[in-house]
């Protein structure tokens, strides 16, 4: 088993910076996949992005390019999503998930095995 502990959200004026971080913990080596996927109110979760522990390639939706990044620490248990140039419709739980694939890619929530429990953001106009 896995465990995910998101932290770091918070509430920012549009224009700010965040930087979200998922703490792994348990069998870690069992995965290579970490995605950060968000939902706000009445909407579906959406992948937002994912790093795989193994490559280090990363994936980023085309509507946080250039204002979000992906890493993980050096231990590969920690994963930040670094949030700049935030926007209102930012706003949004931020949950992280792992799975172990040969293709890292946020698209669905089900298909990872593992999720946490979600960080709130909210950006303010």
């Amino acid at each position: 088993q896995v465990q995910l502990v998101e932290s770091g959200g918070g509430s920012v004026q549009a224009g700010g910076s965040l930087t979200l971080s998922c703490a792994a913990s348990g069998a870690t080596a069992t995965t290579n996949c970490i995605a950060w996927f968000r939902q706000s109110p009445g909407k579906k979760r959406e992948g937002v992005a994912s790093i795989s522990t193994f490559s280090g390639s990363t994936y980023l939706i085309d509507s946080v390019k250039g204002r979000f990044t992906i890493s993980h620490d050096n231990s590969k248990t920690t994963v930040f999503l670094h949030m700049n140039s935030l926007k209102p419709e930012d706003t949004a739980s931020y949950y992280c998930a792992a799975d172990r694939t040969n293709d890292c890619y946020p698209g669905s929530w089900y298909q990872f095995a593992y999720g946490g429990q979600g960080t709130g953001v909210t950006v303010s106009s």
